[in-house]
């Protein structure tokens, strides 16, 4: 397995500085934030996306994944935290089709870039909607991406959270066989797993051969905020083995947008640790 860090930790500056930074740090790969500051599908063109892959290269670096979760700037202004939306989910046609056509252009991103897959979520429960009806939009959405990433020879991977409309392992493959892509799968969040009280065993059985990136950090006191793995109280070693065990042969990808003011030290550290554990 390969570790990479996403550019969700450096906010405070641009993509092509974020990437050399990473580089600068050891890591083997980058996920790149489908958000401002960095990149926004729809607003990149082939040139920029042609000079991010001249760069990756000049570094020796892959890219792990794209992170299209958030789309805060779709608002003007743009909201305090990460809110989702427009999910697709969203029981408003337009949202919907906007989030979709927002994913498929990240996806053609990812083909620029030479990314494996785009990561994307549910979105929250909305009032008025019955979560089952949300589920139907959210089924309904997802068909024209995984024949988008079809076509593309990317995949999509859904990230579950608590909190959200999708927000555990088992709704997730739920999810994915009612779609009936082989372009979907899952970005696994091990933060979120564990906030979800999942096995790390029993999770990564349920999800393999279906699993296209794993988030790596730490949570402590089942409290969700980001900490550096290593540094709270998740179960690593033991994701990482059941990880190693059914075979993941993708990313590791190290996220801790929560450190803005640091994310050179933090991903100093949680590169350290992940080696320690690995072994290389």
């Amino acid at each position: 397995m390969r570790i990479a860090y996403s550019t969700n930790a450096f906010t405070r500056t641009d993509l092509p500085s974020a990437v050399r930074a990473i580089a600068d740090l050891g890591y083997d790969g980058v996920e790149i934030l489908c958000d401002r500051p960095h990149w926004f599908p729809g607003e990149v063109s082939a040139a920029e996306a042609a000079a991010l892959r001249g760069l990756l290269d000049e570094h020796g670096l892959a890219v792990s994944n794209l992170n299209a979760n958030n789309a805060n700037g779709y608002f003007d202004p743009p909201p305090p935290e990460s809110v989702f939306e427009p999910a697709l989910s969203n029981p408003d046609p337009a949202a919907r089709g906007w989030r979709q056509r927002y994913t498929i252009e990240a996806l053609r991103l990812a083909a620029a870039v030479g990314a494996p897959a785009v990561s994307v979520t549910s979105g929250r429960p909305r009032p008025g909607c019955a979560p089952q009806r949300a589920l139907d939009h959210f089924v309904e959405a997802l068909g024209p991406i995984g024949q988008a990433a079809a076509d593309l020879g990317v995949r999509v991977g859904i990230e579950y959270e608590p909190g959200l409309l999708v927000e555990r392992a088992t709704e997730v493959v739920e999810v994915i066989a009612r779609v009936g892509s082989p372009a979907l799968g899952v970005n696994l969040d091990l933060g979120h797993s564990y906030l979800e009280g999942e096995q790390p065993e029993a999770v990564v059985g349920l999800l393999a051969g279906r699993i296209w990136n794993v988030h790596v950090e730490d949570i402590r006191r089942r409290k969700h905020f980001h900490l550096v793995p290593g540094e709270g109280d998740v179960p690593l070693e033991r994701y990482l083995a059941a990880l190693q065990a059914t075979g993941y042969a993708g990313f590791l990808t190290v996220e801790l947008y929560s450190y803005p003011e640091a994310p050179v030290e933090v991903g100093r550290r949680a590169l350290a640790y992940l080696r320690s554990v690995l072994g290389s």
